[in-house]
């Protein structure tokens, strides 16, 4: 039985498909280890957002082949997936690189096979094709990043081509999975004992299937909002979503959150600026004005909606102007936290060709007061949380102290408490005691 490590960068949607990858290896005699040094096999799964993705690979994969087991002899070989094959392909066998073979975003499925190639002798396997018709997207209970939280992909690809984004070239045009095969899935997850599914995709609520079957009985003024209903009558105790793109975002979507207990108190709405002239650059497809009339159904929601978002600073030609009409934006919308990145330049995106003219001090300086501002209303609140008592799924034992759990609210808050390992995958009452930066300790109260 050959061993394989799998290290996973970058998004929900990486995550997602390493752990289908685990599923596969294991079903066809694979045995997935947690320790490099032991693996006959080790897969990259590579995400192409960040600067440098290509040289961090590079990086990555020379500390493979000058480890200790590569001094002793023995064989192991190298896999790349995820954006980053898909986008460069067989240009990722160039020089010296020593990786053995390279499967797209799409054509995981068949890493068993790109494996028993290689070990068969074939040199610098590739596989950049198109996902199988009869793919299976479900996730072996023992593969789940969390035994109790489970990720169910409803969407793929990206049909916006926003000019600073590469996913549309590295993960292909929107694909809705149908509604029933999702519902299905919530259902045996259900059945498994998770407690909470994400609905994850580029762009969740661009989810327009070819065929509704599944959502006949649900109403909703978009599809995604007729899905939202139709999970949630799955019975399933948490139900969370993300990336929602604004242009797609209907108000519909907060009444079915309102409606539904179980779809969580969490909206994640990246604007990435605050400047209509920038989001035209960006081609962003909404203004700043149809976004803050989406912040405000948010917010005139009773059940008190966690609100986050993306922010770029210094894309080309943002001016002070520009700038402080993101600070102006983000001081209304009070988000509870964002997910803030300097502007640096794709190849193969059409912002490529535009002038990075806002320079590295400029943008650091605004990267910085931006920041300070997200910190302050994420202090309040954060804040806000003092004394009142909370529902957290227990997920798993903290990090950093092992006589605490730590798990989410249903605003996707972490929330850490002293307890015993017995309360994991349950839900429990915290009674809130203390505000960090981005986390909240409490005592627990009793279990629901």
């Amino acid at each position: 039985m050959k061993k394989v490590y799998l290290e996973t960068f970058g998004c929900q949607m990486n995550v997602s498909d390493s752990e289908r990858v685990a599923t596969r290896l294991v079903a066809d005699g694979f045995e997935i280890t947690p320790h490099e040094a032991a693996a006959d096999v080790v897969l990259i799964n590579t995400c192409s957002v960040r600067e440098k993705a290509e040289h961090k690979l590079y990086t990555r994969v020379g500390q493979i082949r000058n480890s200790e087991r590569e001094k002793r002899g023995d064989e192991q070989i190298v896999g790349v997936l995820g954006c980053v094959a898909q986008l460069e392909g067989e240009t990722l066998f160039e020089g010296k690189n020593e990786i053995d073979f390279v499967l797209g975003t799409k054509a995981v499925g068949r890493v068993s096979e790109a494996i028993e190639n290689v070990f068969a002798g074939q040199k610098r396997y590739f596989d950049l094709g198109d996902r199988e018709d009869n793919y299976d997207w479900s996730v072996s209970e023992v593969q789940r990043h969390l035994p109790y939280v489970a990720f169910v992909p409803i969407i793929e690809g990206c049909n916006k081509f926003c000019t600073y984004c590469i996913v549309p070239f590295s993960r292909g045009r929107e694909k809705s999975l149908p509604a029933s095969e999702i519902i299905r899935q919530v259902l045996n997850l259900r059945r498994q004992g998770v407690k909470e599914v994400h609905l994850i995709g580029q762009n969740v609520n661009s989810y327009r299937p070819k065929i509704d079957n599944g959502l006949e009985d649900f109403h909703g003024a978009t599809a995604f909002s007729r899905l939202l209903r139709a999970v949630a009558a799955t019975g399933i105790e948490r139900i969370k979503f993300n990336t929602s793109f604004p242009r797609d975002f209907h108000p519909d979507i907060v009444d079915a959150i309102n409606e539904n207990k179980n779809l969580c108190n969490w909206v994640h709405l990246p604007v990435q600026s605050g400047s209509n002239d920038i989001l035209r650059a960006m081609r962003r497809g909404h203004t700043i004005e149809s976004y803050l009339q989406k912040i405000d159904k948010i917010k005139s929601s009773p059940r008190k909606l966690s609100l986050t978002t993306d922010v770029i600073i210094g894309f080309p030609d943002e001016t002070d102007k520009d700038f402080q009409d993101t600070l102006k934006m983000a001081d209304y919308c009070k988000f509870d936290s964002a997910y803030i990145f300097k502007y640096s330049p794709r190849p193969g995106t059409p912002a490529y060709s535009m002038i990075d003219n806002v320079s590295a001090e400029v943008k650091t300086d605004r990267f910085l007061e931006f920041e300070k501002l997200i910190r302050f209303n994420q202090r309040a609140v954060f804040r806000s949380y003092l004394d009142k008592t909370v529902e957290v799924l227990v997920e798993k034992i903290s990090n950093k102290n092992s006589m605490e759990l730590s798990g989410h609210t249903t605003c996707q808050k972490v929330v850490n408490f002293k307890g015993s390992s017995e309360l994991l995958g349950k839900i429990v009452k915290v009674k809130i005691s203390e505000a960090k930066t981005n986390t909240l300790y409490g005592e627990i109260c009793c279990n629901l």
